[in-house]
């Protein structure tokens, strides 16, 4: 079904500035642009919440407090600061958001193409041009808006499994309730095939997990939630630029796993198991009979896992203590588990597993996008949003200047630093592209 199309400007004509996407990135700069008196319009592809609302799981929540859900104007309003949204909010948050924006916005307009109006001139300012399911536009400046996640990610190796075993990619699981009777093999353990791997945990399935490289981090520690001590810490602060690792492995970097679910908790692999959830090092190949064979790294993906958690304990434990803060004592950390041994396969149908769920996160495709703002992998290339093209941004990816970026926290003052760039460059004299 196709999405509702929201009453707003027609899209064939000039705009000053042409906003790609309205999620959080493209609203909070269409509150900036408006700030400014900048004309422009925000297309969205589907309705404002579409990913919230359709591509997340039935019991799928914030992991950071919601008193970081502070977009342009637009602090979170509710009355569980300290809480975790749940789906359905998280959709009614935005909702409001795009309320309390009122931006010049059109839903259900797919951008098909985006490139280079023609050089009329050899001081011309040559402008973009932007066609749409809806007609074409053009631009003095656009706004891609769209963050990085396009394309669920699945191995090839997956076209070898078992034909009697179904499979989805992560962005497709509702609920236990869903899959068919028999257990289940989640592939990832970054925060998304964790938590699922937790919801099916919690409903009394069989579940066999088999364990990445993503890092674990404390949920509440000596008396506050970690992200409370981190934020206080500046760690939020810290930029693209300012940070230990090279930007190009910090935007790929899996994200610490916890979960918000049922007021926030860590989520501990090793507990798990002893729990009975049966623990994989990192899928390496499919065999012949269609069994599926494990690099033998599962102890090591857990203890990189808990060595993470620890040091951003340790980082804590640093601040209070130089902070002369009284904050109540830590209990030592003592892994509660140890693999016996690394299970080299697992057949899946003698396992009576019947789903696998590929937890293995997304690629990005920016092939509508006739621009030269790619590195040779495909990734986008910018400082903060700002391109080498000059009147072409990116909002929303993630690490584009902090940690926040490409989330509630700090898409906000993203937006509000490439508007700036925007107003600067709409005030200099150029050519208007007609």
């Amino acid at each position: 079904m196709s999405a509702p199309q929201r009453r707003g400007p027609a899209i064939e004509r000039h705009w000053p500035v042409v906003v790609i996407g309205g999620g959080q990135a493209g609203l909070s700069a269409s509150y900036w642009l408006q700030r400014h008196g900048i004309e422009h319009v925000v297309i969205e592809k589907n309705r404002v919440g579409h990913a919230w609302r359709h591509l997340r799981w039935d019991t799928f929540c914030l992991v950071t407090p919601n008193w970081q859900c502070r977009l342009p104007g637009f602090p979170y309003d509710g009355d569980d600061p300290h809480g975790f949204m749940p789906r359905d909010e998280i959709v009614a948050y935005l909702e409001r958001y795009r309320d309390f924006v009122d931006p010049p916005l059109r839903e259900g307009v797919t951008v098909t193409r985006v490139g280079q109006c023609e050089d009329e001139g050899e001081d011309a300012e040559p402008g973009f041009i932007v066609e749409t399911t809806d007609g074409t536009a053009t631009a003095d400046q656009v706004v891609l808006a769209v963050n990085g996640y396009h394309v669920p990610r699945v191995p090839r190796l997956a076209e070898r499994l078992p034909a009697a075993v179904q499979q989805w990619h992560s962005v497709d699981y509702r609920n236990p309730q869903s899959l068919p009777a028999g257990g289940v093999l989640v592939v990832g353990t970054g925060q998304s095939g964790c938590q699922i791997a937790e919801d099916l945990h919690l409903a009394g399935r069989r579940v066999h997990l088999s364990v990445g490289s993503a890092p674990r981090a404390p949920r509440a520690y000596r008396g506050r939630d970690s992200v409370d001590w981190l934020e206080r810490m500046g760690t939020y602060d810290v930029t693209v630029d300012e940070h230990p690792e090279p930007a190009g492995k910090l935007r790929h970097k899996a994200n610490h796993y916890m979960t918000g679910r049922d007021g926030g908790r860590e989520i501990d692999l090793r507990r798990f198991a002893l729990e009975g959830m049966q623990l994989y090092g990192r899928v390496a190949t499919v065999e012949a009979d269609g069994t599926l064979a494990f690099e033998p790294n599962l102890a090591a993906n857990l203890d990189a896992a808990d060595a993470t958690y620890c040091k951003i304990r340790d980082s804590i434990d640093a601040y209070i203590a130089a902070q002369g803060i009284d904050a109540p004592p830590a209990e030592p950390f003592v892994p509660v588990w140890q693999p016996p041994s690394e299970p080299a396969q697992l057949d899946l149908v003698a396992a009576g597993i019947t789903s696998v769920i590929w937890a293995t996160g997304f690629a990005s495709d920016f092939r509508w996008v006739e621009l030269p703002l790619f590195d040779g992998a495909g990734e986008p290339v910018h400082r903060r949003g700002v391109t080498g093209v000059d009147g072409a941004y990116f909002l929303g990816l993630p690490w584009l200047n902090t940690w926040g970026s490409g989330r509630f926290a700090a898409v906000g003052a993203d937006a509000e630093h490439l508007v700036e760039r925007i107003a600067e460059r709409a005030a200099a004299p150029q050519r208007a592209v007609s």
